[in-house]
C-alpha cells in the first residue's frame, strides 16, 4: 500500500484535480513527465511497439510523448500483426497539424534497404533478390523491395538467349554499381559463377593433357568451329576437326548448349588455347575402306564440292577422291566442271589411282563411257574423202580444230580453208562456235590425229583458171594496194595479182594509183604457187610485150608453215568458168 501519511490532501479541492499545484510545481512536475519520454529525430528510421490495431491503422508506441499511427496497408507483407510486436518505422513529423505523430514503415523499409544495399557494395555481400521481369538488355530484379537491374552479359558466364526463363525465380547476386542520383542499382549474377568457375579452372588447366578426352558444353556457334565450355575453361573445336565429313557450318551437325564429349588436341604453355577434336574419337574412315577396292573400281558418291580444276566426289564421310576436269569427257576441250556436275548429285566414277596410306584417290567418270578414238568403225567413218560437219573449238595462226563429235577433234590447216584466198588467220574466215563442212584428208588413229579440209569440198578452180589467164591475155584489174615493191591487183572472179613498180609506169609516163582500173598484161602465172604476175607497162611497150616462160612447178609448201588467212571463196559460178574454158579450147582448134 502507497504511504498516504505524507500527501497534502489540502491541494486537492473540488475545482479539478491538480489544481492545489503552484505554477513552480507544475512545471517540476512536467520537467519529470518529459525526462521519461525517449528525444525523437524527424527523418530517422527508430523502433516501436505495435500498442493497438484496427481497421485501418496500427498504433504505434516509440517512447514519445504521444503514439504514433500508421496505416495498416503497411503492413501487408507480413502474414501475422499482433499487439506487442517490435518493428522499425520511419519519423515523418513529430506533430503535425492536428497534434499527432506521423510514422511510415514504408519509408523505413525503404532507407534500411538502401543501407543495406551500400553495405552489400562496400562488403562486398552476397544478397537474394527476386527477379521481377525482362527489360532491354537484361532483368530486374527486386532486393529489398528497391529494383535493381541486371545487365543479360552478367546473367552468365555463358551467352543467354532466353532472358524469360528466369522470371519469377529468387537469384544470388552481388552490387556492383550504385548511382545516388538516379537512384539506380546494378547487380550481377555472373560474379558469383566465376568465382566458382575459377576454382574448377585451375583444377581443368593443372591436369590438362594431349589426348585427355572431356565433356563440356557448347556456349557460342562460328562459322569456323565451335566454343566449348570444359568448365569454367573455354576450348575451340575448329570446323575441320567436327568430322570426318565435309561440312560447311558447324549447326549442320551440332547445336548451342550440346553436352559432347571431346579430346584435348593441343594447347599453348600458358594454357589460354586449347584446340579441341570431335573426330578424333572415331576411327578414320580410310581405314575402314573395302579391301576388294582397287584401280578400275566402280564407285557411288555424291558431290561435295566443285571447283575450277574439278570435282570432289564423298564416297563416304571422310573418303573423297578429286575427278579432274581432264577425265570427266573425252573431249580434248576443257570445260568448266559445272558445266558435267554440281554439289549435291549422286553419280557413278571410276578408281583411277588410289593411295590408302596418304589417304589419296583420283576418279573419272568419262571412262564410264567408251573411248570414241578406239571405236571399230572409226576407219569407216572417217575415212580419207568422207564429208562431215563439225564445230569449231579453238582457232589458232596454223588452222583450227573442229570437234566432229565428243572426244573426236580434226585440224583444217590454214591453207586449206580457200582455194583463192590467202588467209592470214582462220578468224577471218569463222568463229569459234561455228559449223563448217569439211573432208577428211588424212586420219591417224594410233596418234588420235584427224587432218580436215574444208577448201577440198569444191574442184581447184585454178585449173580453169590456167586457160582464163594465159600468158599474153590481158585483162582490165584495179589497184587495191601498194608498197615499194609493186601493187595488188584485183582480177576477175575475185582473185589477187601483183605487178612490180616497173610494171605499173603508164605510156606518159606517170604511175598507176590505188583505185586505178587500167588493162593489165598476165607475164606469169603458176597454178602451183596460185600466183599471177602482170603488167601495166607491157600493153604498150614491145619490148616488155614478150612473157615470161611460167616458173617450173614449185613444190607444194608445207602447211604447217604456212601462215595465211581466208575467207570464204566468193569465185561465182565454177560451171560459168568451165563453159568459158571450154569456148576458149574450141577457139584455140
Amino acid at each position: 500500500m502507497p504511504n498516504t501519511t505524507d500527501f497534502n490532501w489540502d491541494k486537492f479541492e473540488t475545482k479539478g484535480f491538480g489544481t492545489g499545484y503552484t505554477k513552480e510545481e507544475k512545471a517540476e512536475m512536467e520537467k519529470l513527465y518529459d525526462q521519461t519520454l525517449n528525444e525523437i529525430t524527424e527523418k530517422e528510421v527508430i523502433k516501436g511497439t505495435i500498442v493497438g490495431i484496427n481497421d485501418k491503422d496500427v498504433i504505434i508506441n516509440i517512447g514519445f510523448k504521444s503514439d504514433g499511427l500508421v496505416p495498416r496497408s503497411e503492413f501487408r507483407d507480413l502474414a501475422e500483426l499482433n499487439i506487442g510486436d517490435e518493428v522499425e518505422l520511419f519519423i515523418e513529423e513529430q506533430e503535425n497539424s492536428l497534434g499527432q505523430l506521423v510514422l511510415s514503415r514504408k519509408k523505413a523499409k525503404m532507407v534500411r534497404a538502401w543501407q543495406d544495399i551500400e553495405d552489400a557494395l562496400e562488403f562486398d555481400n552476397v544478397i537474394e533478390g527476386l527477379v521481377k521481369r525482362r527489360t532491354k538488355g537484361g532483368l530486374i530484379v527486386d532486393i529489398y523491395g528497391v529494383e535493381a537491374f541486371l545487365p543479360g552479359s552478367q546473367i552468365d558466364v555463358k551467352p543467354i538467349r532466353d532472358f524469360d526463363i528466369y522470371v519469377g525465380k529468387k537469384m544470388e547476386v552481388k552490387v556492383v554499381k550504385i548511382n545516388h542520383a538516379n537512384d539506380n542499382v546494378v547487380v550481377s549474377h555472373k560474379v558469383l559463377i566465376e568465382k566458382d568457375l575459377e576454382k574448377q579452372k585451375a583444377e581443368i588447366l593443372n591436369n590438362l593433357e594431349k589426348g585427355q578426352v572431356l565433356e563440356g558444353v557448347i556456349k557460342n556457334m562460328t562459322n569456323f568451329g565451335v566454343f566449348i565450355d570444359l568448365g569454367g575453361v573455354d576450348g575451340l573445336l575448329h570446323i575441320t576437326d567436327i568430322s570426318w565429313g565435309r561440312i560447311n557450318h558447324p549447326e549442320e551437325v551440332l547445336n548451342l548448349d550440346d553436352k559432347v564429349q571431346i579430346v584435348v588436341l593441343d594447347f599453348d604453355d600458358d594454357k589460354k588455347r586449347i584446340s579441341l577434336g570431335m573426330k578424333q574419337l572415331t576411327a578414320h574412315p580410310w581405314d575402314s575402306l573395302s579391301a576388294t577396292l582397287e584401280i578400275g573400281s566402280k564407285v557411288k558418291g555424291k558431290i561435295v564440292n566443285v571447283a575450277d580444276y574439278g570435282a570432289f566426289l564423298e564416297l563416304a564421310p571422310g573418303v573423297e577422291g578429286l575427278i579432274h576436269v581432264s577425265e570427266m569427257s573425252w573431249s580434248q576441250h576443257l570445260r568448266n566442271p559445272a558445266d558435267f556436275v554440281k554439289v549435291g548429285d549422286e553419280i557413278e566414277a571410276v578408281v583411277l589411282t588410289l593411295d590408302k596410306d596418304d589417304r589419296k584417290m583420283s576418279l573419272g567418270i568419262k571412262q564410264l563411257t567408251e573411248d570414241p578414238w578406239t571405236k571399230e568403225d572409226m576407219n569407216t567413218k572417217y575415212a580419207v574423202g568422207t564429208k562431215h560437219k563439225g564445230v569449231v573449238r579453238n582457232l589458232t595462226n596454223f588452222g583450227l580444230f573442229l570437234e566432229m563429235e565428243e572426244g573426236i577433234d580434226g585440224l583444217v590447216h590454214v591453207s586449206d580453208l580457200s582455194w583463192t584466198k590467202k588467209i592470214k588467220h582462220p578468224s577471218e574466215f569463222v568463229k569459234v562456235g561455228d559449223e563448217l563442212d569439211v573432208v577428211v584428208l588424212e586420219l591417224d588413229v594410233d596418234n588420235r590425229r584427224l587432218a580436215l579440209g574444208h577448201k577440198q569440198l569444191e574442184e581447184n578452180p585454178w585449173d580453169t583458171f590456167e586457160s582464163v589467164f594465159p600468158l599474153g591475155s590481158v585483162h582490165k584489174c584495179t589497184v587495191v594496194s601498194k608498197n615499194d615493191k609493186g601493187a595488188v591487183l584485183e582480177l576477175p572472179y575475185g582473185l589477187e595479182g601483183f605487178a612490180t613498180s616497173k610494171n605499173l609506169e603508164k605510156e606518159d609516163g606517170s604511175q598507176v594509183e590505188i583505185g586505178d582500173a587500167e588493162d593489165f598484161k598476165v607475164t606469169e602465172f603458176s597454178k602451183d604457187d596460185k600466183r599471177i604476175v602482170l603488167s601495166h607497162t607491157a600493153t604498150f611497150k614491145e619490148e616488155a610485150n614478150a612473157p615470161k616462160a611460167a616458173k617450173k612447178p614449185a613444190a607444194k609448201k608445207q602447211a604447217a608453215t604456212t601462215d595465211n588467212s581466208a575467207e570464204k571463196s566468193t569465185l561465182g559460178d565454177l560451171d560459168a568458168l568451165s563453159q568459158l574454158k571450154e569456148k576458149m579450147e574450141g577457139g584455140k582448134k
